[in-house]
């Protein structure tokens, strides 16, 4: 998926996997793309949509949160997958798709798991150890984040 020269958000090319990619947009300074499991697809779509009517990132938690829990947001019923690929806008030339020191961390979404569940500690305690962030919730998910390069 990308955008059109309208920036409305398009279909680039049908994928042949489970996978889902997500072109950066060129109206956010910067540069990020991601790619995530189809079963991720109502709750980022969701996402989106409320970015765009202007909710906060706490608004769109919560309103999520609420509609995970009545049924009207269909969360994966297993572990799936987000990476997303990163770089400042100091980093990123937008004419050349030129990127320098390009970030890709993981995200491993697995709905109302928690620190018990999963062994997992609430923060990284070492470099790149993965952590569970929002345990409980909807939007519960292991984050791995690898060091950045120097």
């Amino acid at each position: 998926m990308g955008y059109s020269p309208q920036g409305e958000l398009v279909v680039l090319r049908k994928g042949t996997n489970e996978l889902i990619c997500l072109a950066d947009d060129p109206e956010q300074k910067g540069l990020s793309v991601a790619c995530y499991h189809q079963d991720l697809a109502p709750f980022m779509a969701r996402g989106r949509e409320l970015r765009k009517a202007g909710k906060s990132n706490q608004e769109i938690f919560e309103m999520r949160e609420q509609e995970a829990k009545s049924g009207k947001l269909t969360m994966p019923k297993q572990a799936s997958t987000l990476f997303v690929y990163s770089a400042p806008a100091e980093n990123y030339n937008q004419a050349t798709g030129e990127v320098k020191d390009g970030y890709l961390r993981y995200v491993v979404y697995i709905p109302y798991a928690t620190a018990e569940s999963t062994g997992l500690p609430l923060k990284p305690e070492a470099p790149a150890m993965p952590w569970i962030m929002h345990p409980g919730t909807h939007g519960a998910h292991i984050m791995i984040n690898p060091p950045a390069a120097k």
